[in-house]
């Protein structure tokens, strides 16, 4: 059987196990299978355990495919693992954790470990570089006030404006060298000059175009860029002078947070821009090519409960 194209195909193609361990073996090892502690290639496979033991003398000789990777230590199978993927990779709005834990045979709380541990993989990595006509623009994500218990909401919210909500700051270069616009966001501190600039100049190649808002917090940046602002009082577009791409990002962000995620914790937020920065920034790709994308984000990453949940360590 061919490589799946839906996700139907993919639940039946992932069903066999041997075929999960063969499709992460070509991922991880395409040329030959190397001990992940010590790089030898001189290994011997347990078909018994589907484990392969490194022929040379030292501590945890043996290991399976998972290791090195967002699996690692995970007791859940492959064909369950390379389902959630194809799930999450394609759900244009996202997947919530209920959905995992009812389509796939995990209890919630283990799918929601899944999908943060996918959201890992997500991670498209540094986008420092971008150049030409470059978006740039901030949002606040959180709860509406209207939903909130009565005395919730007067604990939170003293005054006007957006307490209790997260700052979220975003670059959009238009028409990339794949000829599509991609995305960068991440949280920030604050919506201060002292931050948002800073982040322009170690993201966007000095000589570019950048278009803003009249917010404050971008002013200097002409030191540095063409920068032009579109005063959201007066007009949107002036020419080739708008955020409306950025915008649109921010809209699709919104939607699956509100109509999918409802309640996101402010230190998991960076990882639902992740997600949804990925969708983005393949959304020309077919659903294969989606979910090749994460598969091969899956090695040089692992994320434990105790770090996830803030146990042990304070989160990322």
């Amino acid at each position: 059987m061919n490589e799946p194209t839906t996700l139907l195909e993919a639940i039946r193609f992932f069903a066999d196990l041997d075929v999960c361990l063969d499709f992460m073996v070509q991922l991880r090892w395409p040329n030959r299978i190397a001990c992940p502690t010590c790089g030898s290639v001189e290994v011997r496979f347990i078909p018994t355990r589907r484990l392969w033991e490194c022929k040379s003398k030292h501590e945890r000789r043996q290991f399976s495919v998972k290791v090195g990777t967002i699996f690692e230590d995970s007791p859940i199978g492959l064909d369950k693992w390379l389902a959630a993927i194809w799930m999450i990779a394609n759900a244009k709005n996202g997947v919530s954790s209920y959905e995992v834990h009812r389509s796939i045979g995990v209890t919630q709380k283990t799918a929601w470990f899944m999908l943060h541990r996918i959201r890992l993989a997500m991670q498209d990595g540094d986008f420092s570089g971008m150049s030409g006509e470059v978006e740039v623009d901030e949002t606040f994500i959180g709860g509406k006030a209207r939903n909130m218990h009565k005395a919730k909401r007067e604990e939170v919210i003293k005054g006007r404006g957006f307490v209790g909500k997260t700052p979220v700051m975003g670059l959009l270069e238009r028409h990339g060298p794949d000829g599509h616009s991609a995305v960068k966001a991440n949280v920030i501190p604050n919506t201060r000059r002292n931050t948002l600039s800073p982040e322009v100049r170690r993201n966007v190649v000095p000589g570019s175009s950048v278009y803003t808002d009249a917010h404050s917090g971008y002013t200097g940046l002409a030191a540095d860029y063409s920068h032009e602002v579109v005063d959201h009082a007066q007009e949107y577009v002036r020419g080739r002078v708008h955020t409306n791409g950025i915008e649109n990002f921010w809209s699709l962000l919104k939607r699956a947070i509100k109509g999918t995620y409802v309640s996101v914790e402010p230190f998991h937020l960076f990882r639902y821009l992740d997600e949804e920065t990925f969708r983005y920034n393949t959304r020309e790709a077919d659903d294969a090519e989606r979910f090749q994308g994460v598969a091969k984000g899956i090695t040089g990453k692992r994320l434990t409960y105790k770090k996830l949940t803030g146990a042990s360590t304070t989160p990322a």
